[in-house]
């Protein structure tokens, strides 16, 4: 049955809209080159979105011909602002965007351990204010979060979960208190890692892979055919749970220690560095410490033909030894190996992504001592990459997420 009118004008629209996103502003003529409508439809549909406040005009295309240059269009950006959310269990991150993504402003607040759950969540919405104001927001829109934790697939909430601060669950109800106009979605933050890897980093080019999260904690994101899959429960992913050799026990329903969290945790990451006579360097102050002694050990083992033409030999046991800082690589790819292998005999991905700041640290030396690992554990072909978005990852696909429900309800045809 072929559509209704209304239809087909909604699904032009709806078009038009998306290529503009994607685009960037266009012309009529472009409109309609890349839609394959006719002119007069375009025309259409040019000045039903511009009634609609949804487009206007904001440039010219600048051609070299006789008359006026045809117009460009582009969506009303400042039609609805934005934030997303990192919350970590160190702090807080925040975004503020216009309607087509462009960061406004954005700022983090560091939250200690110590602090209450009161003045943790006071702290982390007054982030959020601070930050609107400055992005010169009147109110927001729709409000992206990602957390660790585990989301209820039924509700879409924040369930409560030993071993995290409580105020991150206060959080969410502080911020649809504080912002009663906004639409406030909270989702875990290794699943909105894999989304903005998927989108904008190193699975661009998959529609099924592995997200392994290598930060604080782990954790684990599955894509498979193009969809992020949650489980019953919404604990897919949840490896830190995973029970692995190599740790002092077995991890129980309340605590992953005893898990490969006890193998990949950044704590663990740090205590396997220090068997190795490795410290984190002065230029690692600004990332998380196990990041920091990753990428030191990076740096020395590719620096180690110029070392061996040094008059000075570096110190065993040290960032600046490359024999231990590549020793400790391989002890910790072999921890990692574990936990890749376990996803890939059941899941077959054909691709991890080794994400975090950790995996980011890395990079390709880390990602490649996994990959040879995994040859030899499994038959089954899967390629290891480094993430190109490190922790900022949590904080992209947080803000990807809240763009994109906007969008899905301002573009939305009207009520017929």
């Amino acid at each position: 049955m072929p559509a209704s009118p209304s239809t087909a004008r909604a699904i032009n629209d709806r078009l038009a809209l998306r290529l503009l996103q994607q685009e960037g502003p266009l012309t009529a003529g472009q409109l309609k080159h890349l839609t394959g409508l006719s002119r007069p439809t375009v025309a259409d549909l040019v000045e039903r979105l511009t009634d609609a406040g949804l487009i206007e005009v904001v440039g010219e295309a600048g051609e070299q011909r006789r008359g006026p240059n045809a117009k460009l269009y582009g969506i009303v950006a400042d039609r609805a602002h934005l934030a997303a959310l990192d919350v970590r269990t160190e702090g807080v991150s925040v975004v503020v965007s216009d309607l087509v993504g462009a960061v406004l402003a954005e700022a983090s607040v560091p939250i200690g351990g110590d602090t209450g759950t009161g003045p943790a969540v006071e702290q982390a919405v007054a982030l959020v204010e601070r930050v609107v104001k400055e992005a010169g927001a009147d109110r927001l829109h729709t409000v992206g979060i990602g957390a660790p934790g585990l989301i209820d697939p039924a509700s879409g909430e924040l369930r409560d979960s030993s071993g995290l601060p409580a105020w991150h669950r206060r959080l969410v109800a502080a911020l649809q208190e504080r912002l009663p106009e906004a639409r406030v979605n909270v989702e875990n933050e290794t699943n909105l890692a894999a989304l903005a890897e998927q989108r904008d980093g190193v699975a661009r080019d998959r529609d099924t892979f592995v997200l392994l999260w290598l930060g604080h904690g782990t954790g684990a994101a599955v894509v498979l055919d193009g969809a992020l899959r949650r489980g019953a429960s919404g604990g897919t992913g949840e490896i830190g749970f995973l029970p692995v050799p190599g740790t002092s026990g077995l991890p129980s329903a309340v605590d992953c220690d005893g898990g490969f969290h006890s193998l990949a945790g950044s704590a663990a990451i740090v205590e396997l560095a220090g068997e190795y006579g490795l410290t984190v360097g002065g230029d690692a102050v600004h990332e998380p410490v196990a990041a920091g002694v990753v990428r030191g050990a990076v740096e020395r083992v590719a620096s180690t033909d110029s070392s061996r033409t040094s008059d000075t030999a570096p110190p065993a046991g040290s960032l600046h030894d490359p024999a231990s800082a590549s020793r400790f690589l391989d002890a910790l790819a072999d921890r990692l190996a574990i936990g890749v292998a376990s996803v890939v005999a059941i899941l077959d991905p054909g691709c991890v992504v080794l994400g975090g700041e950790v995996g980011q640290a890395g990079g390709e030396e880390l990602a490649g001592r996994v990959e040879e690992r995994i040859r030899r554990m499994s038959p089954l072909a899967t390629i290891v990459r480094p993430s190109s978005l490190g922790g900022a990852a949590v904080l992209r696909g947080a803000l990807l997420t809240a763009r994109d429900a906007a969008q899905d309800e301002l573009f939305a045809p009207p009520d017929r």
